[in-house]
């Protein structure tokens, strides 16, 4: 009885702590779950997820270049008494001034090397030249008081206007490196507004609309003024144009004064090394960056280009006679001529055009990108965005952010030689899988977002990835500025870029 009644005593406390236990664990329990609930909806969070991504672009964001312009010459014309002062020198530079700005760099950058730590992975810094109105916003006021005038063709016979808008990038870029800082969603490069505080300078001068749009002697005019006016500035003449972005997106723009500024980091559709676009020495992958083209086709989003019922197997539609690298189309369209579910047409111009190389490529599995006058072409951008899986025959293609992206997940690869081989191409893409098709379009789909550009412009879009890809040269840039600053002339230790071997994606014999 002693026994029994000693352990019923015993329990009596055990039973009261019981759900004094399980309420406290319920408690910390709940606490849990709302700092992980609170975690993932915090608005500080740093953390830009793709649902927020694409929520701000369904509404606010403006992805054509038309409308854009628009609203940025619309803002410029209310806001122009009110813009931020900078200390773009227009004046006469002397030596001293020269001398005084590499101090101030050097005495910035020593601070960013021996200050706080956090300072020395600071974004890319960017100063934007305010260039007169001439460079800049008299050309894109010339743009739109004639785009609608789509009768004006080049000599091949594409509207000029469109080609124009195919390679605005320098457009884009402008309009977000200048926007005010509170509108940016970019952070990875920032303005600055003294030049002592910049990583690299921008050249905001619109080469392909100057091109373009003016008369040739006129256009010609304007190149030397702006060679002069940026070869004045003291930045310019510190680094000799090494740490200075300069967008010259169209193969044709800019061609008459280009040798002069070799050394700055070109903004280009591709690197042709046939010698027929760019001199040799003047381009290449180590300084320069490829850009892709602005789609000329509406985005195929997830569920169009998923659900699409894609029946043909190829399709092309463009100019089937090209010069240079682009004689392979005439090649190619007499290997696939009459071959079964392939689509190879001659392209037109104008919205009809438009029209029918997009119902086209959603129609389609693989979509045609042979070389064109240069290795790139518009197309290739075109068929990515609208899901087409693209066939690349260019054998010396540079691609853009190829740093970043893999094209290996979202493209086919075909030499040259073996595309035009009877019968060879229309077997081989017969011969990939379903899985491995389907598993490209899935990739398509993520990726078409890095080939949009916008404004604002969007986290890993193309302005964004740009500065990703310059900032990995950055380290370089300056490697080369300083040592081209302190290498006695006669030395033959001084870089020359002369000696570089071509861009070329053909195996070494």
């Amino acid at each position: 009885m002693a026994g029994r009644h000693h352990s019923s005593a015993s329990a009596a406390p055990k039973s009261q702590r019981s759900p004094l236990l399980l309420f406290t664990l319920s408690l910390i329990f709940l606490c849990i779950l709302f700092y992980i609930f609170a975690s993932s909806s915090s608005p500080s969070s740093t953390t830009l997820r793709p649902s927020t991504i694409h929520a701000a672009s369904n509404s606010e964001v403006d992805y054509s270049f038309v409308s854009s312009l628009d609203d940025f010459l619309i803002n410029y014309k209310s806001k122009s008494s009110s813009r931020i002062p900078d200390d773009t020198v227009r004046g006469d530079v002397t030596e001293h001034d020269v001398k005084m700005l590499d101090d101030l760099i050097s005495q910035v950058e020593e601070n960013r090397i021996f200050g706080d730590e956090n300072s020395f992975y600071s974004p890319v810094r960017v100063y934007v030249y305010d260039m007169p109105s001439k460079f800049t916003y008299d050309l894109l006021w010339l743009f739109q008081s004639t785009y609608r005038d789509t009768t004006n063709l080049t000599s091949n016979g594409s509207p000029v206007h469109r080609l124009i808008e195919q390679h605005s990038i320098d457009y884009w870029l402008w309009a977000d490196l200048i926007a005010p800082e509170s509108q940016r969603l970019l952070k990875n490069v920032v303005r600055v507004n003294k030049q002592e505080e910049a990583d690299l300078f921008y050249i905001p001068f619109f080469t392909t609309i100057s091109f373009f749009l003016m008369e040739k002697q006129q256009c010609k005019a304007l190149y030397r003024e702006a060679l002069k006016w940026v070869m004045d500035q003291p930045a310019w003449k510190r680094s000799e144009g090494r740490d200075h972005i300069l967008p010259v997106h169209h193969p044709w723009s800019f061609k008459s004064v280009r040798k002069f500024m070799k050394n700055a980091i070109w903004l280009l559709p591709d690197m042709d090394s046939t010698g027929n676009w760019y001199k040799p020495g003047q381009v290449y992958l180590e300084k320069d960056v490829i850009l892709p083209y602005v789609a000329n086709v509406d985005l195929c989003d997830s569920k169009c280009s998923l659900d699409s019922k894609r029946t043909t197997l190829l399709f092309f539609r463009g100019r089937l006679k090209r010069n240079a690298g682009g004689k392979i189309r005439a090649k190619l369209v007499t290997e696939l001529n009459g071959a079964k579910d392939v689509i190879i047409e001659e392209g037109t111009a104008g919205k009809e055009g438009k029209a029918a190389a997009q119902i086209g490529m959603r129609k389609s599995i693989f979509c045609l990108n042979p070389a064109g006058d240069t290795p790139s072409s518009a197309r290739l951008f075109d068929a990515i965005v609208s899901g087409c899986i693209p066939v690349i025959v260019s054998d010396e293609l540079e691609l853009p952010f190829e740093g970043i992206l893999d094209y290996r997940k979202i493209a086919v690869f075909v030499s040259s030689s073996d595309a035009v081989q009877p019968g060879w191409l229309v077997s081989f893409l017969r011969s990939i899988s379903p899985t491995q098709i389907r598993e490209k379009q899935m990739n398509l789909v993520k990726y078409s977002r890095h080939f949009l550009y916008s404004h604002p412009a969007l986290p890993m879009g193309p302005e964004d990835l740009v500065w990703r890809m310059i900032a990995g040269k950055l380290v370089n840039i300056k490697l080369h500025l300083r040592r081209s600053q302190r290498v006695v002339k006669e030395s033959r230790s001084v870089c020359t870029c002369d000696c570089r071997r071509p861009n070329s994606t053909n195996p070494i014999p």
